[in-house]
């Protein structure tokens, strides 16, 4: 390879280094000012493509000029911009001191309403965009020919960053980005009309990514999977820059696509796990990014804060849920192969759910990434199953909660260090790492074919006999945690979230527990993986990626952060509701996505939450037996 080849190398890094950051630029400066975990902001980049595609032909049909082209893709950037307006209006306005987890789930639920959208009006084919005016032809670089609108491309990145840095110090407006990013209450304790600012903080985020999306259109097609795909590599370069800074989102997106680029010759298969990887290098080394700064304390609420219910069951309720318990059981003698196969799935997700509500509810730690340890468990036990070894489900089952355990223990130990979005971004990092390794390392894993040939013993070989192995483990399982709650280790654990100062204050050792807490959750999600892998006879990386650990949060949030048993709630009516959505429509996406908002905003104490805030209210206004009557109506 001779220096030339270098040179074009180094300039195509430049180039995609240059397009992520202005994505990147917009999802970091709504954070910085909202605190908003914008998931949605995939969707603009993709709605910028899709308006291009359609703006920016209409007008070269009257010219086919550089002016405008151009004029077309700030025009559906302009577009995008004021969809970013209309969800922050009709959104994002009832969910600004909500904890992150909702803030999540609720975008998310956009991101599934406009992928439906999108399929809707422009359908589910590529549609490949015009090339640039001006721009087709190639440059020459030491021998080298290299497009023009590549090196178009690397301009735009520092233009666009210029342009922002003048709008941060030569405008009120950045001036209040500027103050509300290092301290968003005090902004609004100087009478500064917060509505407004945010407004037009979700108009210049989404103006951004829609202009990132438009820009593609030369070089890409616009097509349904672009979303998801930009917004993990938008999220790191946030994260590793320093959430709010701008600056350190340039330099962030500089260094993941110079590595990228450069990666690639020496170790091909590094790319996936490359920037997750540097992720969590940059957060476990420097918690706040390279260029960030440590999160002000602001008027959010903290999760949970408290009202996780510990009470211990009433008798009507104990005699409610050994009534669901025996009613579940009964679903081979009663039902058909179909309800076996979904009644052992809702065992499996309801343990996973379970074990990750000891993390959130108990211990206050917001994870985006436990489908890793229910996919490490899957695998571990696929893999001794169908491997050299052929060993028996049996020996599968007991490996797949230790590697579960194992795999949360190695993550845990620098996950618990951090507070905050940016636990909650390490826990996406490790998860993405370990997808990456399973979805390449095909010798082993056979890649995205995954492994096939994982059933059970002979003697568990019907999905009946299966069935009764799944309720004894997982339902087990479940009562095993649900007891750790009420343990002095359960208690421990809420206090250090309630107040992790006070609880360091009276000698508890935080991370510690935190880190147990992991380790435990994650050994539980393991041998959930591990039983879901004997039920669908194979294993993919789908059960690693960040659709399943979204799945596990709804399934949470369904039932009731707030609840001891919510999850198994949850888990049963999320899964239900996506049996029965999606046979009926091509469009489930949009029915899920309104129910995941839906459910954010009007329960958000999930359906248990609301059952048991409704009967205390019934409770409270139902006078006593021995109360009079005339003292019942003044309390009334």
């Amino acid at each position: 390879m001779d220096f030339s080849f270098f040179v074009i190398q180094a300039l195509s890094g430049l180039a995609s280094a240059s397009a992520l950051f202005v994505i990147a630029s917009g999802l970091t400066i709504v954070f910085g000012v909202t605190r908003i975990v914008n998931f949605a902001h995939g969707s603009f980049y993709m709605l910028g493509a899709y308006m291009a595609v359609t703006i920016v032909p209409w007008l070269l049909e009257f010219d086919r000029s550089p002016t405008l082209f151009f004029v077309g893709v700030l025009a559906s950037a302009m577009v995008v911009g004021v969809l970013g307006v209309i969800m922050e209006v009709v959104l994002l306005r009832r969910i600004y001191r909500v904890p992150e987890l909702f803030q999540l789930l609720a975008t998310f639920g956009v991101v599934l309403i406009v992928q439906d959208v999108v399929l809707k009006i422009w359908g589910p084919v590529d549609i490949t965009g015009p090339r640039a005016p001006g721009m087709r032809h190639g440059v020459e670089i030491l021998g080298q020919r290299f497009p023009a609108y590549e090196l178009f491309l690397i301009f735009v990145g520092p233009a666009v960053l210029g342009a922002l840095l003048l709008i941060m110090h030569k405008t009120r407006f950045g001036v209040l980005i500027r103050a509300a990013t290092q301290d968003r209450e005090m902004v609004g304790a100087l009478g500064v009309n917060q509505a407004m600012l945010f407004t037009g903080t979700l108009f210049l985020g989404a103006f951004l990514a829609g202009l990132g999306g438009a820009l593609q259109i030369p070089r890409l097609p616009a097509n349904t999977g672009m979303d998801l795909s930009i917004i993990t590599e938008a999220f790191v370069v946030t994260v590793i820059g320093g959430m709010g800074s701008v600056p350190g989102a340039f330099i962030a997106a500089l260094i993941i696509k110079m590595l990228e680029a450069f990666g690639i010759l020496i170790f091909p298969k590094i790319t996936l796990v490359l920037v997750f990887l540097l992720m969590a290098v940059v957060l476990v080394v420097k918690p706040w990014g390279l260029m960030g700064k440590p999160e002000v304390a602001s008027g959010r609420a903290v999760l949970p804060e408290g009202i996780l219910n510990l009470k211990g069951f009433s008798r009507n309720e104990t005699v409610v849920w050994v009534v669901l318990t025996l009613a579940l059981l009964l679903v081979p003698i009663l039902g058909d192969t179909y309800k076996v196969k979904v009644g052992i799935e809702i065992m499996v997700f309801a343990l996973a759910a379970f074990s990750l509500n000891l993390l959130i509810g108990n211990g206050g730690i917001v994870s985006f990434g436990h489908a890793a340890y229910f996919g490490v468990g899957a695998y571990a036990a696929g893999l001794l199953v169908t491997g050299p070894l052929k060993a028996p489900m049996e020996l599968a089952l007991v490996a797949a909660p230790l590697a579960g355990g194992l795999a949360a223990a190695l993550f845990g130990y620098f996950i618990v260090r951090l507070h905050g979005i940016y636990l909650a971004m390490l826990t996406l990092a490790f998860a993405q790492i370990t997808y990456a390794i399973f979805f390449q390392w095909v010798e082993v894993t056979g890649g995205d074919n995954g492994v096939v040939g994982v059933w059970p013993s002979r003697w568990a070989a019907t999905r009946e006999v299966y069935f009764y192995v799944v309720a004894v483990l997982a339902l087990t399982s479940i009562v095993a945690l649900r007891h750790l709650f009420y343990t002095p280790f359960g208690y421990t654990l809420r206090a250090a979230r309630d107040s992790a100062n006070r609880a360091d204050a009276i000698g508890i050792d935080v991370k510690t527990h935190r880190w147990l807490a992991f380790i435990v959750a994650g050994a539980a999600a393991g041998l959930a993986g591990g039983l879901y892998s004997f039920s669908k006879g194979s294993i993919d990386p789908t059960m690693i990626s960040i659709a399943m650990s979204i799945d596990f949060l709804m399934m949470i949030l369904t039932g009731g952060i707030q609840t001891v048993m919510g999850p198994l709630v949850g888990t049963a009516v999320f899964h239900s509701v996506k049996d029965f959505f999606m046979p009926l429509t091509d469009f489930w996406r949009f029915f899920l996505g309104v129910s995941i908002i839906a459910i954010v905003l009007i329960f958000p104490k999930g359906v248990v939450g609301a059952l048991e805030g409704l009967r205390e209210r019934m409770g409270r206004r139902a006078p006593s037996p021995t109360t009079p009557p005339a003292v019942a109506r003044e309390t009334a």
